[in-house]
């Protein structure tokens, strides 16, 4: 009899119909986050810490931006140079750096202030350009109003000016015209044959 209720219990316990799975239950794995290091910190080739001080400016997608302000500053001055600076001017200073870099390599010689001189140069150029500009209205406006003030006066000094009908009346009525409208008439009158004046020009 004991050896039958040794195996029940031995069957019960080994068996799978009376497992517990509350007992055994696997423990749930949080998924892990891997953060990206820094395009600085990677090409520096060191770890990049929670709180990297390059991370917020040089974002892993940008590579480029720290290797152009890398090769100019050099990564201790762009550090310093952020730590002298509060956090509100440190994206400011972080676009200044990277654009005077650029600068530098593109025209090793001036650089940013050959950039820079250029711009002014054309600056006073166009300013010039607009001096003059001004300067021809400012003397066109002039010219017309002195003809405007030479039309007035003529206008001022002749009140009592003919109609264009009574120009015409006058100038057909004056001694001149009269003369030169008779001996016109005398010598059409003179050479032309009544005879010929109809006379076909065919046979």
């Amino acid at each position: 009899m004991e050896n039958v209720t040794n195996k029940i219990t031995n069957t019960s316990i080994s068996s799978p119909l009376f497992f517990n799975s509350s007992t055994s239950s696997q423990p749930t794995l949080v998924p892990q986050v891997v953060m990206s290091p820094c395009a600085a910190c990677k090409i520096l080739r060191r770890r990049c810490a929670e709180k990297c001080m390059l991370a917020p400016y040089f974002p892993p997608t940008q590579p480029s931006k720290f290797t152009t302000a890398h090769r100019v500053f050099g990564a201790s001055n762009i550090i310093k140079i952020l730590q002298e600076l509060p956090e509100s001017e440190r994206a400011d200073a972080v676009n200044s750096m990277v654009y005077e870099a650029s600068a530098r390599i593109r025209d090793p010689v001036y650089g940013c202030a050959g950039t820079i001189c250029h711009l002014q140069k054309q600056v006073n150029e166009l300013q010039a350009q607009l001096a003059k500009s001004q300067a021809e209205l400012i003397n066109m406006q002039l010219r017309q109003s002195n003809l405007l003030s030479l039309i007035y006066m003529e206008m001022n000094d002749t009140p009592n000016e003919s109609s264009p009908q009574e120009s015409v009346d006058n100038f057909i009525s004056s001694p001149n015209y009269s003369s030169d409208y008779q001996n016109n008439l005398n010598f059409f009158e003179e050479n032309t044959n009544p005879n010929l004046l109809w006379e076909p020009h065919w046979t």
